[in-house]
């Protein structure tokens, strides 16, 4: 890996554009091809893209009853218990609808309420995740959401995965339709006659898919526009090389353009990881993919000190950070942005992948300076809650009209002023 000591000017990189002209034009022509002519779109482009010739697009009970002659038991309980760690997580970030009263009569609140259609996209291909299942649909669910569907490309034989199948029937799902790409998300945007549009589009997927959110956003809210992978691993001369290369090859084998970075103070531990990353390459199943990565993105920072890698590792605000130094605990108040912390040398990263509880959706390519993990926050909207007493009126009424003249809004001064007149006439 490329070793660089970090100094006034290191420059870190922050986002990477998504999408040119050709993609865009792409996207735009597949979004209007649904808009125009629905599912007869989607099976043609299932067609073309997928090589995949489909009747139907739902998926029937029977395709799922096949899928778990194909999963082997000890999977199963894997999925379940899973899907437990993460829904009890997730239950703790439910919030309640409140309400104040005060004395001069004044009542003021929030209601929460869940969204009522939200569509979850799927990776196919390579890109074929149980996991996302779950961390798409349990805060969905946990929300309170009514209604789910989940869209995810074909295989040539026109089935889905069977750990995609199993692990959205475990979790209940009753809406599963076999089509991906920018025209899945057409069609949960705009609907078509098989798929009622939703309110809401969460999930990874490849350029065409993030295209395609970012273009009907607004028709829908989307959950983010999401980027390669990242990791960053903060490690002083008590990290284990071996373990720290392991960890950074764990995201870099996701995608080419995945970004693996160590930032450390100790040169000797920058040389130690640099030659276990080039040791351990060599037998991973995904060595093109890894190699690629960690040479086209890969980076180890050398630092002067442990405030300085601290520095560092908040001016990258990765998607995931690791924390392998003396005392952990202590350098986790300086921490300002990342999506997810690991916090000492046993908390490897996949753990948050699949199986401790927190959302595996993270803000990537620096954006965790100003986004969080999909959450169950994402799947309810807030509703203000105002009711005043004649008192109360009365009392703030010269306050407010004072403010409605000084912005000239001279009709809002006098929708409040009109009940003035009311009240003195009673």
């Amino acid at each position: 890996m490329k070793i660089q000591r970090v100094d006034q000017s290191t420059t870190f990189k922050r986002t990477v554009e998504v999408g040119k002209e050709k993609e865009q034009k792409i996207v735009e022509s597949i979004i209007k091809e649904v808009r125009d002519n629905g599912d007869d779109a989607l099976f043609r482009y299932t067609r073309e893209l997928d090589g995949a010739e489909l009747t139907q697009l739902k998926v029937e009970p029977t395709e799922l009853e096949e899928a778990y002659q194909h999963i082997e038991p000890n999977v199963i309980e894997a999925i379940r218990e899973a899907i437990h760690r993460i829904r009890d997580f997730h239950q703790r970030q439910v919030t309640q609808s409140w309400m104040t009263t005060k004395a001069d009569g004044v009542m003021l609140g929030q209601k929460v309420t869940p969204l009522d259609r939200v569509g979850v996209y799927v990776p196919g291909g390579k890109a074929a995740y149980p996991s996302s299942i779950m961390m798409n649909i349990i805060p969905a669910q946990v929300a309170g959401v009514g209604d789910i569907a989940m869209v995810s490309p074909v295989q040539k034989d026109g089935k889905l995965p069977a750990g995609v199948l199993v692990t959205a029937n475990e979790l209940g799902v009753k809406e599963i339709y076999k089509v991906g790409g920018a025209q899945a998300v057409a069609a949960l945007a705009y609907g078509t006659e098989t798929i009622a549009p939703v309110d809401k589009i969460t999930g990874p997927g490849n350029i065409y898919v993030a295209l395609a959110k970012r273009a009907v956003y607004g028709v829908v809210d989307i959950d983010m526009i999401a980027g390669p992978s990242d990791i960053t691993v903060l490690a002083d001369e008590t990290a284990i090389p071996s373990h720290v290369a392991a960890d950074l090859l764990s995201q870099a084998e996701h995608d080419e353009l995945a970004t693996a970075i160590l930032v450390t103070d100790s040169e000797e531990l920058a040389e130690e990881v640099s030659k276990q990353v080039e040791l351990q390459l060599s037998s991973l199943p995904k060595e093109a993919i890894a190699r690629a990565s960690i040479e086209g993105q890969g980076k180890i920072y050398v630092t002067k000190d442990l405030e300085e890698s601290i520095d560092t590792v908040n001016q990258i605000a990765p998607e995931h950070l690791e924390i392998i130094v003396q005392n952990p605990m202590e350098q986790l108040g300086k921490i300002r942005h990342a999506g997810a912390i690991f916090l000492g040398p046993h908390t490897t990263e996949p753990i948050g992948d699949y199986f401790a509880g927190p959302n595996h959706v993270l803000p990537t390519e620096g954006t965790a300076r100003f986004s969080s993990p999909l959450s169950v926050d994402d799947f309810v909207k807030k509703s203000s809650v105002l009711s005043y007493s004649k008192e109360a009126l009365l009392a703030q009424a010269d306050a407010i009209t004072t403010l409605a003249r000084l912005e000239g809004l001279e009709a809002h001064a006098r929708a409040v002023e009109i009940r003035l007149g009311d009240e003195e006439n009673d």
